[in-house]
């Protein structure tokens, strides 16, 4: 269910629709129109579904987003316009960092039993995918309240994962080990920054490891020591170093691999739009921006001509989605939270 908490917006009564809000997709056929009056208290619109009083929306279990909405103005969240963890999310390279991240995150066989075991991609893989997009959005353009919540409702959902057994090894593992949580962070800071600046990023010297550092406040939400959290690029190729003897390609990670190349789309999607080959074209160039030593783990070449073609299939699919008016590919998190800040700022939301 959805409730309420107070505290959204006290600017008189106006509607508002939940799926209107970045990080709130409405599941189908639930439609919750809500009149906000002054002070903020959730109200139930008339033809509506049932909402609790209080005014923040919050969806069990799954969920690891909130609005709370109702924050003073200029809270910058946990990074702020200015910071490069902004730039780099903003960016219509993240089409593609998200699918490389996934893909490596995938060779690492605890990471994907565990994924196996607990995820709901399998019924839902739209909805898994959804909520991850979810999450990185409230982190990086939520209130410093909403992200914390966020982080503090992660935790509390790994904590409560049962552990599980690796099937080819028999080694044991937890949802929330130290050790898969920094596999999984490292393989996401690391892809999202190497997918930005492949596929022409701007990026003066230093900037990728102020990314890097930034990113280390991320690993404190789902649960890791920001002290054993790499830095700097160097420390990520220092890390990688270190835990490529235990990587291999399991097979789950093999059929997750192969369903994000062809994932199943309603038949008129198929048929009457680009959907598919746009999609699998994605997921190509994901894969070619994999190290060499990923690439290889999952049988595919690992040449340096690989390696630059992909570099420009990145540039190609950046280059066109740059083009694309801001409204149709502009986060609406990253909109929602310009409008926070606009009274401080003074540009425009």
């Amino acid at each position: 269910m959805w409730q309420a908490v107070s505290g959204v917006r006290g600017d008189g009564a106006r509607p508002m629709r939940r799926q209107d809000h970045p990080s709130l997709g409405r599941p189908a056929g639930r439609p919750a129109h809500l009149y906000l009056p002054p002070g903020g208290s959730a109200t139930r619109r008339p033809g509506s579904r049932a909402v609790t009083r209080s005014g923040r929306f919050r969806r069990a279990p799954a969920a690891t987003v909130v609005w709370t909405g109702g924050v003073t103005s200029g809270d910058t969240g946990l990074f702020g316009p200015d910071s490069m963890t902004w730039r780099v999310h903003g960016d219509p390279a993240m089409a593609i960092a998200g699918f490389r991240a996934l893909l490596l995150q995938a060779v690492h066989p605890l990471v994907m039993a565990g994924f196996d075991a607990n995820s709901t991609f399998r019924d839902d893989p739209w909805g898994r995918l959804r909520r991850t997009g979810e999450w990185v959005a409230t982190v990086t353009y939520g209130t410093t309240a909403d992200a914390e919540a966020a982080g503090a409702r992660l935790r509390s959902l790994h904590g409560r994962l049962a552990p599980g057994i690796e099937p080819r090894t028999g080694r044991s593992y937890r949802v929330d080990d130290p050790d898969l949580l920094l596999w999984v962070h490292c393989t996401e800071v690391e892809s999202f920054l190497s997918t930005y600046r492949r596929c022409g990023g701007r990026l003066a010297p230093g900037d990728g490891d102020r990314y890097v550092a930034e990113m280390r406040t991320s690993a404190r939400l789902v649960g890791l020591d920001p002290a054993r959290v790499p830095d700097t690029v160097a420390g990520i190729e220092e890390y990688y170093r270190r835990v490529r003897p235990e990587l291999r390609v399991s097979a789950v990670a093999r059929s997750n691999a192969l369903w994000g190349f062809v994932p199943p789309m309603p038949r008129w999607v198929q048929v009457l739009t680009p959907a598919r080959p746009a999609w699998a074209g994605l997921v190509t160039v994901a894969a070619g921006m994999l190290p060499p030593w990923a690439r290889r783990l999952y049988g595919l070449p690992g040449l340096p001509t690989t390696d630059l073609a992909a570099t420009l299939s990145g540039r190609a699919v950046r280059s066109a989605l740059v083009a694309l008016p801001e409204r149709w590919l502009g986060s609406p998190a990253r909109r929602q939270a310009h409008a926070r800040l606009a009274p401080v700022t003074g540009h425009p939301a």
